[in-house]
């Protein structure tokens, strides 16, 4: 390189270097952030830029007192700042505007964040699913006729006995009939009296599956199909005794202001977020990893 070669690039260094940091600094808030969050990097440009705006005017409820843009901008961001990150580029996917996603995140703090007295539960260990040794207490009250129960239910007790929830989250169904659903009694009854027979999850599941077929002289084939005596499981199912439970757990909801099925409570918070799986389990992992940091 001759003399005169070697003076025009020192004299472009500094120009180049000065050209690079205004081309960082004209970048939108957070841009260089979104390949930590999948979920926003990989939106198509529009919404990518939407994303953006949006990370940069609003803040996360937990992990950051910042805006979210300043927040991920952090190294390494809280992981909880990226979990709700993820959230928010996951609505502005399914087309929620500005004004839609901070509404969602408020409801999502109301289901995460400690508000008031938590609920109070009778909790019947032979209804768990999960290991009890989880941090996490996920309580549902649902209806054996509920048609949306038999869609969540199935799928969230996979999530916590083999998915993503394993050893994480435990969790416990208190029956909830609802008059508006034929033969709710007679399929919750029977659902209690598999659990004091210890065959709960196997029975409901199985009730779920053939929800369409259910009839009330049909339960004592169905536990006998799950593995228990027919005719003990019959006797109790008539027994006024479990009909008094049942009307002990109804009342329970009440208190709790359940008003319909599925209801869930985290932690004893009403849970007032999506009630779709993944939103779902996307909370309690929050709530997991919320309770793994302070158990630290």
């Amino acid at each position: 390189m001759d003399a005169t070669l070697r003076r025009v690039v020192r004299r472009l260094i500094p120009i180049l270097s000065l050209a690079c940091a205004s081309l960082v600094t004209a970048l939108p808030a957070g841009a260089q952030s979104l390949e930590e969050v999948p979920a926003c990097e990989s939106l198509p440009a529009e919404l990518k830029k939407q994303a953006q705006s949006i990370l940069a005017s609003l803040h996360p409820y937990d992990g950051c007192d910042e805006t979210f843009a300043s927040c991920l901008a952090r190294k390494p961001p809280h992981p909880i700042v990226l979990r709700l990150a993820a959230d928010v580029c996951r609505q502005v996917k399914a087309g929620k505007t500005k004004a839609n996603v901070e509404r969602a995140l408020a409801r999502r703090a109301q289901s995460a964040l400690p508000m008031g007295r938590p609920a109070s539960f009778a909790l019947d260990e032979a209804t768990r699913a999960g290991e009890a040794s989880a941090p996490v207490t996920l309580v549902i009250y649902a209806c054996s006729r509920c048609p949306f129960c038999k869609e969540l239910i199935p799928v969230l007790h996979r999530e916590v006995v083999e998915g993503r929830l394993r050893g994480k989250v435990k969790l416990y169904l208190r029956p909830f009939p609802l008059k508006s659903h034929e033969h709710s009694t007679e399929a919750d009854l029977a659902l209690l009296g598999s659990a004091r027979l210890g065959r709960f999850w196997p029975y409901l599941l199985l009730q779920y599956a053939r929800f369409d077929r259910f009839d009330p002289k049909s339960a004592g084939a169905w536990a006998a199909e799950v593995g228990l005596e027919r005719e003990p499981f019959e006797r109790l199912v008539a027994d006024p005794a479990l009909r008094d439970a049942l009307a002990e757990s109804k009342k329970e909801g009440i208190r709790n202001k359940v008003q319909a099925t599925p209801a869930l409570f985290v932690n004893g918070r009403p849970y007032l977020y999506e009630l779709q799986i993944e939103p779902l389990v996307d909370l309690l992992l929050e709530e997991h990893e919320r309770a793994s940091a302070a158990g630290r």
